[in-house]
């Protein structure tokens, strides 16, 4: 098994691409070691010193280290932790577990504007953004305001907000005049 490896806008995360399907649907986002309960894989990347985060896209896992540790000591750990893991046969999650999906939430008059701006986060911003090891999830228009739930990579990323604010906002006011605004969920 070749498991490539992609550096990401974000310092501190690494993209690792193990060569096939790491999620059916969805992503999953695990803030911290108390999060992992519900996949093995990202239990055990926790198990290693210096973790601080890890995501899982359809293709690729993000792991996000502390400050304090280099990749050239924590990077091996990693790749060896992903491989072990596929070669035991091994489920990404176990059975039962949710993964992130965008909710549609569409009701009321702004249900067409709703709509809109979550078609174009699905097909414009998300494959975008999975490039980079991370994946945005809408949450909430209200008032003229987009609110944006940022995962993997995305997470703590010294430029992302500027692609929040730069890209996403830019490209949603130009094709939605009803919003004025794009913000992180706090």
């Amino acid at each position: 098994m070749f498991i490539q490896t992609e550096y990401t806008p974000n310092p501190a995360t690494l993209k690792f691409l193990p060569g096939r399907e790491v999620m059916k649907s969805g992503t999953a986002d695990f803030a911290d070691a108390a999060a992992a309960g519900k996949s093995p894989l990202a239990e055990t990347l926790f198990g290693i010193d210096g973790i601080e985060r890890v995501f899982f896209g359809s293709d690729f896992v993000t792991v996000t280290k502390r400050e304090d540790k280099e990749w050239a000591v924590v990077k091996p750990a990693v790749l060896g932790a992903i491989m072990d893991h596929y070669t035991a046969g091994k489920p990404i999650l176990l059975e039962g577990a949710e993964t992130a999906k965008t909710p549609v939430v569409a009701d009321g008059e702004n249900a067409e504007i709703v709509e809109q701006i979550i078609e174009l986060i699905d097909t414009r911003v998300r494959p975008a953004v999975a490039q980079d090891g991370g994946d945005i999830i809408f949450k909430d228009f209200k008032d003229g305001v987009v609110t944006l739930h940022m995962q993997g990579s995305c997470q703590g990323c010294p430029s992302s907000t500027a692609t929040l604010k730069m890209g996403i906002e830019n490209m949603l006011k130009h094709y939605i005049p009803e919003v004025i605004e794009v913000r992180a969920e706090a």
